[in-house]
């Protein structure tokens, strides 16, 4: 998780967040286009080239009324030369990034509150959010050794220093996160995982404790082999991990009260050039090297460190956490490297926030902001935790998509749950995001089209109730949208 500037500056971060959906409702006045940067005017005229729609618009709601609930289809129409104020056009011809996927991370505490459900319940939530048919989440991250929402603080060697990792094990993850990682890739075999670590080894570092402190330059090559021998640990374990980040929030220590460490941007560099890319190329490990892991504020490192070839030859893509900063901060890194491929890796929600339940479009505009600058996957933080956000060793009060109360055998869903679901359930792996112009306040919008033709739409309305014209080409289509609502809009 993200410092600010206090031990407690993220607890009030998040709840003013969360709190704040009329200040949201303000900022998004200035979204114009899906575009990052902007493509051109707004346009005011039919496209007579676009191709008309084939099919009406399906249509799924989540507002203060219904969750994710269909609507009734809505028909096109010719294209007025007057669109209204509130209107969206559309110009498919002008595509972007394609799309991995959408999910969430399964730490130590996601994995351990999901595996004391009773086995029904377990498999009835399971096939909820992991089958393609269902909400079809499919973009995970996992922890390498302990993160904060873990119950015990670990890595997979701890004691003296162990420069050949003699002792190197993971068999504290045989007990209920393998077999959860295990069971949601039988689920979903098309699920891909990557990992990350919140801190080395302690004996890797100068304070000697994962909590907090910096790597030693010194146990970067024994580091490196410990990213392999994980890899191939939990390869063999039944659990092949698509991608690694080389440490979560790369710029901060938390102040030593939680699993943690800092990398200058030389040693980080050191690392992946010297060692860990030279490693994977020696052993044929595919397994690819994402960086920073840390917050938009931090894009002109992302770029210093791309603009090294030697560098760029090893990890050409780029994690983001949304704490601080704004998201297009990533556009920046596009324009300086366009072939660098972004990922948004964590957004945490507040267990006890009083919104945690209905703070949908604060999340919907979350993931839409960073699929229009250019990222590829939108990935929450815990999957779950239980109703006081535990199991946890950290000082944050983090939550999950979801709350298991395991004693209960109760499960509540988030408001991001329900933001997630309006982009799960209908963009698919491959899409590609095209363009989206509308001057309309309060309104942000993303648009895609899948592999099969078909078109997806997502608005999120931050304020009052109205309706929004759509245009296609000649065609043209009114979408009523409910108070603080999402509409998730599917037609070919």
């Amino acid at each position: 998780m993200t410092p600010m500037k206090s031990p407690n500056s993220r607890r009030a971060f998040i709840k003013t967040a969360a709190l704040g959906l009329s200040a949201l409702a303000a900022s998004a006045s200035a979204l114009h286009s899906s575009t990052a940067p902007a493509v051109g005017p707004v346009r005011t005229v039919p496209d007579p080239d676009a191709k008309p729609p084939g099919s009406d618009i399906a249509v799924w709601i989540t507002s203060p009324k219904q969750r994710f609930a269909a609507g009734p289809p809505i028909p096109w129409q010719p294209a007025s030369l007057t669109p209204s104020a509130d209107s969206i056009r559309l110009i498919e011809a002008n595509k972007f990034q394609d799309i991995l996927g959408f999910g969430g991370c399964f730490s130590g505490a996601a994995c351990y509150v999901i595996s004391q459900l009773h086995a029904p319940a377990r498999e009835q939530l399971l096939h909820e959010m992991f089958h393609p048919s269902e909400m079809g989440l499919s973009v995970h991250r996992t922890c390498i050794g302990a993160a904060d929402s873990a119950a015990t603080l670990y890595s997979y060697d701890e004691g003296d220093p162990d420069p050949e990792l003699t002792r190197f094990s993971i068999d504290h993850d045989r007990e209920y996160i393998l077999p959860l990682l295990r069971r949601v890739r039988e689920i979903n075999p098309d699920v891909f995982l990557f990992s990350s670590p919140w801190s080395p080894p302690g004996w890797m570092k100068w304070n000697k404790s994962m909590l907090g402190g910096s790597m030693s330059r010194q146990y970067l090559s024994s580091y490196a082999q410990y990213f392999l021998k994980f890899l191939q640990a939990y390869a063999a374990a039944g659990v092949p991990i698509q991608a690694i980040t080389t440490q979560n929030e790369i710029d901060t220590d938390q102040h030593g009260q939680m699993p943690a460490c800092t990398w200058s941007q030389e040693c980080d560099m050191e690392f992946i050039i010297d060692h860990l890319g030279p490693l994977f190329e020696k052993t044929n490990t595919s397994t690819k090297i994402w960086i920073l892991d840390h917050n938009y504020v931090y894009w002109g490192r992302v770029i210093s460190e791309l603009d090294d070839p030697d560098f760029r030859r090893y990890a050409n893509s780029v994690a983001w956490h949304a704490y601080t900063g704004e998201p297009s901060m990533m556009s920046k890194v596009h324009a300086a490297h366009p072939d660098a491929e972004m990922y948004y890796t964590e957004g945490s929600t507040d267990y006890n926030d009083p919104h945690y339940q209905d703070d949908w479009i604060k999340w919907s505009k979350t993931y839409t902001d960073v699929l229009n600058n250019w990222c590829r996957a939108g990935v929450a933080w815990n999957m779950a935790t239980d109703e006081r956000g535990k199991p946890n060793i950290g000082p944050y009060p983090c939550g999950g998509i979801l709350i298991v109360n395991y004693h209960t055998q109760e499960i509540i869903r988030s408001g991001q749950y329900w933001a997630l679901a309006h982009f799960s359930r209908t963009i698919r792996r491959g899409a590609r995001r095209f363009e989206s112009q509308s001057q309309a306040a309060n309104l942000a919008h993303i648009a895609v089209e899948n592999l099969d033709g078909q078109n997806v739409l997502i608005l999120t309305n931050l304020g009052a109730a109205r309706t929004i014209q759509v245009n296609q080409g000649l065609s043209s289509a009114m979408v009523p949208l409910e108070e603080n609502s999402i509409a998730t809009l599917v037609w070919k």
